[in-house]
């Protein structure tokens, strides 16, 4: 007979630094992103939870900036995903940060 069981260290578990909410650890995640892709985010932001790529390339001429290029810093750190021809946020508490990050303190 195969029994399953979870084994965890509970130590462990004690240590690690778990937020108490997904928004404040996305926030976390994007400032210790810098600041050109923090931008991107938040341009990104703007637009809902997805952005097509042709609408990027049109904001990159507009603004002179590489935007493509530091939102996919963004897909390499699991913020967004980049699929069917948009960039897509993960999850809308990871928009909503991108977002938040535009009001004053």
């Amino acid at each position: 007979e195969f029994l399953r069981r979870c084994e965890w260290d509970e130590e462990k578990i004690q240590l690690r630094k778990i937020p108490d909410n997904v928004a404040f650890f996305f926030s976390k995640m994007i400032n210790e992103l810098s600041e050109d892709v923090r931008t991107a985010l938040r341009v990104m932001s703007c637009f809902g939870s997805s952005s097509k790529i042709s609408l990027i390339e049109t904001l990159e001429q507009a603004l002179n900036s590489p935007l493509a290029r530091y939102l996919d810093v963004a897909v390499s750190e699991g913020l967004l995903t980049k699929s069917d021809g948009r960039y897509h946020f993960v999850h809308d508490r990871v928009q909503e940060a991108a977002y938040d990050i535009m009001k004053p303190e």
